[in-house]
């Protein structure tokens, strides 16, 4: 299984590419989309796309996890990662790749065990159990490892089987 993880963001939108055999995962790439600040709005979303669309095209991942929206105080700005998302979900949604949304708190349970672990954990985690030497930088490049890791727990569990079987 190859699961591609995404962490959304109009600036930054982190992604990593993860395949699970055997009960070994193995990063086979990530990186990161980075728009220039200041540019129009419109050009940057279609420069995520773009990318995004072509990076998708070579991984062919059996699925693509994604962060869940969750509102913040600044509501400008979570607008904006909202329509960087939308166009990250189009590119998915264009290849067929089935999309997965997940909470921050499905994320650090599943990568550390612990839904109120603080950032450096679930990042040292994600690096420990896909045997890098380091964590990868930007975060956000760490935080789409670490969402494709909650994917692939989340696709072998029984839960998991049984909203697929009653088409939830």
């Amino acid at each position: 299984m190859v699961v591609f993880g995404i962490d959304p963001g109009y600036a930054i939108v982190g992604w990593g590419a993860i395949s699970y055999k055997s009960n070994t995962y193995k990063a086979i790439g990530y990186g990161s989309v980075e728009t220039q600040a200041h540019s129009d709005f419109n050009r940057r979303l279609e420069y995520i796309y773009d990318e995004l669309y072509s990076i998708l095209q070579r991984c062919r991942p059996d699925a693509l996890a994604i962060e869940r929206l969750y509102f913040q105080t600044n509501q400008k700005t979570a607008i904006k990662v909202a329509q960087a998302r939308g166009v990250t979900l189009l590119a998915a949604q264009k290849l067929k790749i089935p999309i997965f949304e997940y909470t921050p708190l499905q994320v650090k349970t599943a990568v550390t065990g612990y839904g109120k672990a603080k950032k450096p954990q679930v990042m040292e985690m994600t690096r420990r159990l896909l045997n890098l030497d380091e964590v990868p930088k930007p975060d956000d490049t760490a935080d789409a490892l670490a969402i494709a890791i909650c994917h692939i727990q989340a696709a072998g569990s029984e839960l998991r089987r049984a909203m697929f079987r009653k088409g939830l």
